[in-house]
């Protein structure tokens, strides 16, 4: 069923959601831009709850706790677009919203300062034993020794997944006089001297101290398994601050309990509690040689702003003239500014002809086109058209009733 054409919605009538306490640097910069319905929530929601709020709603914003089902998602017939302030999208059900016409955008890169800082605050401490020193004096007891405690200086720190926090962490760590390499599914360019080994195997055997900063596929739950850690040199540390089932807890209880690992500092976990009122339960907490933190590899105070306005920022292109560059499961148009002509906005399914029916109801309205941007993306294709004659919304009334329209909109 198509979507009737919204013929240019004045901005004080479209309707941003904000859930799950997205920094006010959003709501000001979508305001500052003449977007004055705004709803916020410090939490997220669920079932019927989330279905009313998203009944009128043009514009989403959600964080991790969200879920974005395909049933959630064909119940909100005004959604437009949706973006994750943050960097995973495992929350929402992208070919649904593909297929609905319904971009998605996140945050990949505003984070990533925070995450590289964290990771080497504890690639420092771990080295040092400073985590079981600490468990030490909090229960009344002292012991002052150097014994299992080093320096990073000369010790090899492995990467695996050399993305944009993998080579800031490597930049990072080499300052600090490590001997930097990693293990990426890509040939990669490196930064500074940091070198890419041949196998995941070849890094684990290496390296005093490894670090995970993997993406949530198939390809990667388990990829730190009982095999995996056993490769792993004695005594060297594990840090995963990247998704919760790229390591197998129990392999890492084991290698800790039998003191084949001499540490580790995990931020994400394979179940996470729903919110803070509730209790986190895991293997991992009766060992003192093991740094335990609630998910905030990214969560600082920058880091959120950063997310927040580049979230925004997105969002608020795509409403305004139709853009969908970094979109993460959409058809990617980059588009100069809008100024002048009518700008029609088609998603349709992409099949042979669409494009020549499109072209020809043009033709019929006596549209002249000024500018035709087009990309598609598996099943689906959008087409940007600028117009600077003729009859758009005759054009835009005839496109929307092809049998292959998922999505129109005209923006004058």
């Amino acid at each position: 069923m198509t979507t009737p054409p919204r013929l240019s919605v004045p901005k004080n009538k479209l309707k941003f959601v904000l859930l799950e306490g997205i920094h006010p640097s959003a709501v000001d910069l979508i305001k500052r831009d003449g977007y004055s319905e705004v709803v916020t929530s410090p939490k997220a929601l669920a079932g019927e709850a989330l279905r009313e709020v998203l009944a009128d709603a043009h514009f989403l914003g959600i964080r991790s706790r969200t879920q974005l089902t395909a049933e959630v998602l064909r119940a909100a017939p005004k959604l437009t677009a949706v973006g994750a302030f943050c960097i995973g999208t495992n929350q929402i059900d992208l070919p649904a919203a593909m297929q609905l016409g319904i971009p998605v955008f996140n945050a990949p890169f505003s984070n990533t300062r925070s995450v590289a800082e964290l990771v080497l605050a504890e690639i420092i401490m771990l080295m040092r034993g400073i985590p079981q020193k600490n468990a030490l004096l909090h229960r009344n007891g002292w012991s002052k020794s150097a014994e299992g405690s080093f320096e990073v200086r000369g010790k090899t720190l492995g990467i695996v997944g050399y993305g944009h926090i993998g080579t800031q962490i490597g930049v990072l760590a080499e300052q600090l006089g490590m001997v930097v390499v990693f293990h990426d599914i890509e040939s990669k360019l490196t930064l500074g001297n940091a070198r890419q080994l041949a196998s995941l195997d070849e890094v684990l055997t290496r390296s005093d101290v490894v670090t995970l900063h993997l993406p949530e596929l198939p390809s990667t739950k388990g990829l730190m398994g009982r095999a995996q850690i056993q490769a792993m040199k004695p005594g060297a540390h594990l840090i995963n601050a990247s998704r919760g089932t790229v390591v197998d807890i129990d392999a890492l209880t084991e290698a800790l309990e039998s003191g084949h690992l001499g540490g580790a500092a995990i931020d994400v976990f394979p179940v996470e509690p729903q919110g803070n009122d509730s209790a986190f339960e895991s293997p991992l907490t009766r060992f003192d040689n093991v740094i335990l933190t609630p998910h905030i590899g990214g969560s600082t105070l920058e880091a959120q702003a950063n997310i927040g306005r580049e979230v925004a920022d997105k969002l608020i292109r795509y409403s305004n003239n139709g853009s969908t560059t970094s979109a993460v499961n959409f058809p990617e148009v980059a588009l100069p500014e809008h100024t002048g002509s009518s700008r029609l906005l088609h998603i349709h399914r992409n099949v042979p002809g669409v494009m020549a029916r499109v072209n020809e109801r043009l033709s019929k309205a006596g549209v002249n086109i000024a500018a035709q941007y087009l990309s598609t993306r598996e099943d689906v294709g959008y087409v940007v058209i600028d117009v600077d004659s003729g009859s758009p919304e005759v054009a835009m009334a005839d496109l929307c009733s092809l049998p292959d329209t998922i999505r129109c909109r005209i923006l004058y």
